[in-house]
């Protein structure tokens, strides 16, 4: 992907470096499976784990560090004038990493102003917050064991870096394309918010059993597939991909499907818990919105996906 010397988007908070804590749990956000659940450390403290804390506790204590207080708040100050807040804007760092999600967000911010704008529509643009380990949305408490998900109360895209690393190494889906469907797939669940379809998502799973909603996300969730393709297709159209790109986004798409997760890491598949689609559903929808680059092509809520 060319993406090298193109605009970056200023729409970018960066949390990293530090937790921004506090709340239990993430309700209501819209998640790119990471393959697992929450890493819990188990287990309890030795009496010389505990001595030992004491001691650290007065040292500290002589030094003028209240650990108590550090406890409470989540974390050392920075210094005057500093508070680690969930409104924590700072200027994300300038790394290749960094510029590379600014510049993949601008060609999203791009491909959904013209589209929305051909409808007769405004886009409003989404915000990528970059954690390190935890931070909080409007949809509750994140740790980068969820995985990137789009928070619909606050209209923002969060992303733990570190889950780039995952999908290479862990699943097995290399590449920077890769890397930018993963972005697009969450920019897709803002689309389907600004369009009203995920707030009638969220009332009408009220009212249905687990099963029910499960499948009704996977709906949701091949629609935002199919939302990213269309963003390929733009892409393309612009002449940024290279050779392989698409093979990325589309193997990418195959080793996070619900099937392919569970048989990694379970061995055998429960296919009334799935609630983002197959390997093949995921890569079926990411190619049609890819081919058609229409947003009536990615009606994935009348008849079978």
């Amino acid at each position: 992907m060319e993406w090298r010397g193109r605009r970056q988007s200023d729409n970018v908070e960066d949390r990293r470096g530090g937790r921004t804590g506090g709340g239990f749990g993430r309700g209501g956000g819209f998640s790119f499976p990471s393959g697992g659940g929450v890493r819990r450390a188990g287990g309890g403290l030795s009496i010389g784990t505990i001595i030992f804390l004491i001691v650290i506790y007065f040292i500290f204590k002589l030094m003028g560090v209240d650990l108590l207080q550090v406890l409470e708040t989540g974390g050392m100050s920075s210094g005057p004038g500093y508070e680690q807040s969930q409104s924590d804007t700072r200027t994300p760092a300038n790394d290749e990493m960094t510029a590379f999600m600014r510049t993949v967000l601008a060609e999203t911010e791009d491909t959904w102003n013209g589209i929305f704008q051909a409808r007769g529509q405004t886009y409003e643009e989404p915000r990528l917050v970059l954690f390190s380990d935890q931070t909080q949305s409007a949809c509750g408490f994140a740790s980068a064991a969820s995985g990137p998900f789009y928070c619909p109360g606050d209209h923002k895209v969060y992303l733990d870096t570190t889950f780039f690393q995952e999908l290479s190494e862990r699943f097995g889906a290399s590449g920077d394309f890769a890397e930018a469907y993963v972005i697009s797939h969450e920019v897709g669940h803002h689309v389907q918010n600004l369009l009203g379809i995920l707030p009638k998502f969220n009332q009408a799973r009220q009212r249905m059993s687990e099963e029910e909603a499960n499948k009704m996300s996977v709906r949701v969730e091949l629609q935002a597939d199919c939302f990213a393709g269309i963003w390929g297709k733009y892409t393309q159209q612009k002449g940024i991909l290279e050779a392989g790109d698409l093979e990325e986004a589309l193997n990418a798409a195959q080793q996070i499907g619900d099937d392919t997760l569970q048989k990694r890491s379970q061995g055998y598949v429960v296919p009334e818990s799935f609630n983002h689609g197959t390997s093949a559903q995921r890569v079926r929808w990411f190619k049609r919105g890819f081919d058609s680059g229409q947003l009536t092509a990615c009606d994935t809520f009348s008849g079978p996906v």
